[in-house]
């Protein structure tokens, strides 16, 4: 995509860090104004430009209309919307009790939100606007300066957003930084505050590995193998248009759409035909020629995808298999016959418009087979039988060891990009109160302090719960009475 953007020389970045430095030391980003109006600004950015974007998403896939909107340009509105709701809320100091019975007697306890510093965002082509600008929201509204890296291989909606940020948004505060490896790694060299990553496990590794250097947390949105499990007595007809839906939206090219199905052997030959018909009806006898298909990113993934499908290993094609390298076109494709050992299909995430279909005899073999592989970042049940559907908590998936760590959206973004900062304020009229815990130390303070400290899990919950102000008040008491002869 170097036709399409410019990228951002190694001289550019770090004075650009250096200056997202600046401002956040000054402490312009942390200001609660300021986190409103680039909100506010970053909202426009998208609104005022909606039509720009949907072309930009037709070049880099052909993404339809209406999955560019959902997928996209609303996830992005709505998150702005919601901060600039709530962060009245968000931001305010949270006061906590102390569980200390000597230190905190005097005191009052707050937790305090306090933004992290210069994070580093390196967003996605599958979604490019909801999976690079969402994180930057909670950046913003957690008043942080940030670093956007957005993906080179969705050029031309990168090549937009580097257009539109500099008019939009203050460029003291976030930068957008385009490029490849030798971009990403300039960056990574630099120690940041926070890394929000999201993409594959194995450039997820080699993040983590450079935030290490630096002791720099981070936030791994990635994949995984997310698996859909079919019982005996579902209605075939809805749950093939439900996983045709997740599979095939954005030709299959999401991190939560089902990577393979696992589906009972006497509802195998229904649901093909099912999946059958609900291709036909949405995208016709000639999906390629449909204007609501989208294409694979770049011709490397269509070449990664086709030589999944036409591994000798691979099943049986029973819908599908149709390609056009020029395009980056593959169909939607369906195979069956899988060896759940051998097939390629059934190493890493696919990410692309093909869905095995594997059959089970026994729901215990399903979920052994789901348990012997990376945790997911999904798990689809379709079964009206509780007993199985109450099985899910026994299966590995969601943001968990391959599949990420850390979370976002709403509420869990602000937590994300900030820290609880704990600030306990003592009065010092009440310094009496603290004399017992100071040198030299005596038998009777020690005494002292095991009967204020002393608990016992069998009386726990009478003294801290029943009890509560009423024991505090007579320990204060007890204190009062030993000291009181020091005092006169």
């Amino acid at each position: 995509m170097a036709h399409i953007l410019e990228y951002t020389t190694v001289e550019t970045i770090e004075d650009g860090v250096s200056c997202l430095r600046g401002a956040y030391v000054a402490g312009k980003s942390r200001e609660l104004y300021w986190r409103k109006y680039h909100l506010q600004r970053l909202y426009d950015l998208i609104k005022q430009n909606e039509e720009r974007f949907y072309e930009a998403l037709a070049n880099d896939m052909k993404k339809p209309r209406l999955e560019a909107f959902v997928g996209d340009i609303s996830p992005v509105l709505e998150e702005c919307v919601y901060f600039l709701d709530n962060i009245d809320r968000l931001i305010k100091d949270k006061k906590v009790k102390s569980r200390s019975r000597v230190s905190g007697a005097s005191a009052t306890n707050i937790i305090r939100k306090d933004p992290l510093g210069v994070v580093l965002i390196f967003g996605a082509w599958n979604f490019p606007l909801q999976l690079t600008l969402v994180p930057l929201v909670g950046a913003i509204a957690g008043g942080n300066t940030a670093i956007v890296k957005p993906s080179e291989l969705s050029g031309h909606t990168s090549a937009l957003l580097a257009e539109l940020f500099p008019r939009y948004m203050d460029q003291s505060m976030y930068r957008i930084v385009n490029g490849g490896v030798r971009e990403s790694t300039a960056l990574l060299s630099h120690s940041f505050d926070h890394i929000f990553y999201t993409g594959s496990p194995r450039v997820g590794k080699i993040i983590m590995e450079a935030s290490a250097k630096h002791l720099t947390p981070v936030t791994l949105e990635l994949g995984g193998k997310c698996p859909a499990i079919v019982t005996e007595d579902v209605d075939i007809n809805v749950v093939a248009q439900r996983i045709a839906f997740g599979k095939f939206y954005n030709s299959g090219q999401a991190c939560v759409a089902p990577d393979y199905v696992l589906i009972h052997e006497s509802k195998l030959p229904a649901f093909v035909d099912a999946f059958r018909r609900t291709i036909q009806l949405w995208f016709g006898d000639r999906p390629q020629s449909s204007p609501d298909f989208a294409r694979l990113i770049s011709v490397d993934h269509f070449d990664h995808v086709a030589r999944l499908i036409n591994n000798r290993d691979s099943g049986d094609i029973v819908m599908g298999g149709d390609m056009d390298r020029e395009e980056r076109y593959i169909g939607p494709t369906l195979i069956t016959n899988i060896d759940y050992s051998e097939s390629v299909l059934m190493g890493d995430e696919i990410f692309g418009p093909v869905l095995p279909v594997l059959t089970y005899k026994g729901i215990r073999d399903a979920i052994a087979y789901i348990n012997k592989k990376h945790s997911p970042l999904a798990l689809y049940i379709f079964s009206k039988d509780k007993k199985v559907t109450e099985k899910k908590y026994a299966l590995p998936f969601g943001g968990v060891g391959n599949s990420g760590m850390g979370n976002y959206h709403g509420d869990k973004s602000f937590d994300t990009f900030t820290h609880e900062r704990s600030i306990m304020t003592k009065n010092q009229r009440m310094e009496f109160l603290l004399r017992v815990r100071y040198p030299p130390y005596t038998s009777k303070n020690l005494s002292l302090l095991r009967t204020l400290l002393s608990t016992h899990p069998l009386n726990y919950y009478y003294k801290t719960h029943r009890t509560g102000f009423k024991v505090n008040f007579v320990l204060i008491l007890l204190i009062i009475a030993f000291l009181r002869p020091r005092m006169s």
